[in-house]
């Protein structure tokens, strides 16, 4: 390739300034280095990142994407990259891979009888683009929120304070009314147990038999108690009259509304 350059013109305009004088032509013994200079406009974190960017550069609908020429873009950056000697990760080959078959399947004629169920071949790519598209705007929008050392630095403050605890003003009345509650609380609270006095005829018996033996007769009202309650006149009654059955007792009376006298059957006043 050979170029046809104005001498008039190459005077006027130098093709570069070395060290502040202009330079009129290329000198013919300049060597250029082929790895001189090198500028990557991109960068890509994975095979994922570099479609979606072909994708939004071209203006592609995600949705149906043409296999052929998201193919042809990415096969491109990839032989670029090959082609600059950079080093080329597994995952973007495997994508590449990927894409081809995905293009191959969609050149492939239809099958006579189409099932109904059978997916586009593009669906499980086009589901993964658009998860990370949403990862990305995600993080795009966690990386704006304010941080820490970036935003704003973090001020520790040492505040020397003295904390004197107080305790709340009680006064008399109010310790009043807490005791009144606690005794409402506690009586409502109470259980009262009813027994029943065990009371024994025979044992009554054993008692009217050692009051009989200090004297001769007693009178009929002084074996009774009535202080003692119903139960305990009808166990001595029972005693009584147990005790007269078996002969052990006299129960005599001189006449009608007489007093009635009680005496052993076999005391000292029988013999």
């Amino acid at each position: 390739m050979t170029y046809e350059t104005d001498p008039e013109a190459s005077l006027a305009a130098p093709v570069a300034l070395l060290y502040g004088e202009p330079l009129a032509e290329i000198p013919p013994d300049l060597f250029i280095p082929p790895d001189a200079l090198r500028v990557i406009l991109e960068a890509f974190e994975g095979p994922l990142d570099l479609l979606l960017y072909l994708i939004r550069k071209h203006n592609l609908d995600v949705l149906d994407i043409p296999m052929a020429q998201l193919t042809a873009q990415y096969m491109a950056y990839v032989e670029m990259m090959r082609a600059q000697q950079l080093e080329l990760a597994a995952e973007y080959l495997l994508m590449a891979a990927l894409l081809i078959e995905i293009k191959s399947r969609m050149l492939l004629p239809p099958p006579v009888v189409a099932e109904t169920d059978e997916l586009d071949p593009r669906a499980e790519l086009v589901r993964r683009l658009l998860e990370y598209e949403q990862m990305k705007q995600a993080s795009r929008r966690l990386d704006e929120l304010p941080q820490a050392g970036r935003d704003y630095a973090l001020v520790s403050v040492l505040i020397d304070k003295v904390v004197v605890e107080r305790f709340p003003d009680v006064n008399c009345d109010d310790l009043r009314e807490v005791w009144l509650g606690l005794v409402a609380r506690a009586m409502a609270m109470r259980h009262h147990k009813v027994t029943r006095e065990q009371l024994s005829v025979r044992e009554r018996m054993s008692t009217v038999l050692r009051r009989l033996q200090a004297g001769n007769f007693l009178e009929f009202s002084q074996l009774f108690n009535p202080l003692r309650g119903v139960a305990d006149l009808v166990v001595t009654f029972l005693a009584l009259l147990e005790l007269a059955r078996e002969s052990l007792i006299q129960i005599t009376q001189q006449g009608s509304f007489s007093p009635i006298y009680v005496r052993l059957s076999h005391g000292p006043a029988a013999a």
